[in-house]
């Protein structure tokens, strides 16, 4: 059975037998977190998502990522985890789309202020969360995603639950019982993207994995089968799941270091697009005014995603490849300046989008895209871009990673503790007291 599989395969997976480089990977995956933690901590969503729940929180016994206000573990697990992902900026597994550290860590910090947690304890269960994010992520793609389920937050909260209930060092029936608590959690919708309503599902995700874990430790029981049972997870929100992808290979095959790091701020499946607009702006010879039309063709999760013409928002552009042709071509850089309501209200950015068109290329990888510019003279200009910057085969280094940081931070106000927090997260294994690290994560 599946979920008593990887409920005994959690159960019984030793810290010091992780391999060193899913250990590096964790490690470069959960400092690309801190990272947009703190610049998203102060986005509007998660503002006005804070301010309506801290009435109703609990003890003040955990950190909120760059705020000096504290609240209850599950409240912090929900906004750290919204905070990490609202500007599109988290790492992304590139097969299944899925952001997944923002479900998976912040239960895991929340829980380390409650519990006495080592560092190498802290990586092996972030690597297991991480791991069964993707693992389950994969076991239901692409139909998932291309129902409308919103794969970051209904398969995270399943990895999620996994992570915790590995620190509360759960026995494998637990865990089950954990598993079946995060799949009647399990939710989030395609149709919230651009919208803040788009937190809801990865900030519950988090608190809901968090919840799931302490229950089970409470013997809060659930179905045997709650991933491949007849009405389980896979078979309710998936058209053919496929349970290799789960159980096959586990402890040599590790979907972890297939995940990588965004070198800018929106959908994955845009990468290509910029980087081929940024190479092309270099190419002009004429203004962009004198372009007549752009064809985008690529994945068929280009269309399914990023297919948004007529944006209103900043939030909206983020999943819109016409905008982001649109400000590649004109700024010649995409960074978190030209994915907000300004920009996106801008004349020449709106004219030049309404001039994107994007179109299905059969058997083209998600990492590229085909471009193809015409000009008001007839003449035109085509790129293909192979491999884009921040994917599989293009991923940032543990430099560009650091660099990332170090901008993002600076949008925390009166965050000074930007180095001490990189050269804590690289020491992570020598750790003995998570919950220290965290102090290095407020002004």
């Amino acid at each position: 059975m599946v979920s008593q599989t990887v409920a005994e395969f959690v159960a019984s997976a030793d810290p010091e037998s992780l391999p060193p480089e899913v250990s590096h990977a964790v490690k470069r995956s959960l400092l690309n977190f801190f990272a947009t933690a703190l610049e998203g901590t102060h986005d509007i969503a998660v503002e006005t998502a804070l301010k309506t729940m801290l009435p109703f929180a609990g003890m003040s016994e955990a950190t909120l990522i760059g705020r000096a206000e504290r609240t209850d573990a599950m409240t912090a697990a929900f906004i750290n985890a919204a905070a990490a992902n609202v500007h599109d900026f988290d790492d992304t597994h590139i097969r299944t789309v899925i952001h997944p550290t923002a479900p998976v860590a912040p239960p895991l910090l929340a829980l380390s202020e409650l519990r006495l947690i080592t560092g190498r304890e802290f990586i092996n269960a972030l690597a297991l969360g991480i791991e069964f994010t993707c693992r389950i992520g994969n076991a239901v793609s692409p139909e998932h995603y291309a129902r409308g389920w919103h794969i970051t937050a209904t398969c995270g909260v399943l990895g999620a639950a996994l992570g915790v209930g590995k620190l509360l060092n759960l026995e494998a029936n637990k865990l089950v019982f954990a598993l079946g608590s995060a799949s009647a959690q399990a939710s989030g919708l395609v149709e919230t993207l651009g919208f803040m309503a788009k937190s809801i599902g990865v900030g519950g995700s988090a608190r809901g994995a968090l919840l799931a874990g302490l229950l089970a430790e409470n013997n809060f029981n659930g179905p045997s089968a709650p991933l491949e049972g007849v009405r389980g997870f896979l078979n309710v929100t998936g058209a053919d799941p496929q349970l290799d992808e789960i159980t096959g290979d586990l402890g040599t095959r590790w979907e972890t270091l297939r995940n990588i790091h965004k070198p800018y701020p929106c959908g994955i499946v845009i990468n290509a697009v910029i980087d081929g607009c940024l190479k092309l702006r270099e190419c002009l010879t004429v203004p962009v005014e004198e372009i007549n039309s752009i064809k985008l063709s690529g994945h068929s999760l280009l269309l399914q995603r990023a297919n948004r013409p007529d944006v209103q928002t900043g939030r909206e552009s983020q999943v819109s490849a016409q905008h982001a042709a649109a400000v590649s071509l004109i700024f010649g850089q995409a960074g978190l300046e030209e994915f907000t309501d300004a920009t996106v209200n801008d004349p020449r950015v709106r004219t030049l989008a309404q001039k994107v068109t994007l179109e299905v290329a059969p058997n083209t990888p998600l990492p590229d895209v085909h471009i193809e510019v015409i000009f008001a003279n007839k003449s035109s200009e085509k790129m293909h871009v192979k491999d884009a910057r921040g994917t599989d085969n293009g991923p940032l280094s543990d430099a560009d990673i650091e660099s990332k940081f170090q901008k993002l931070a600076r949008c925390t106000p009166n965050y000074t503790h930007a180095e001490q927090l990189i050269e804590a997260v690289w020491q992570l294994d020598k750790n003995n007291d998570i919950s220290t690290l965290l102090k290095e994560t407020v002004p």
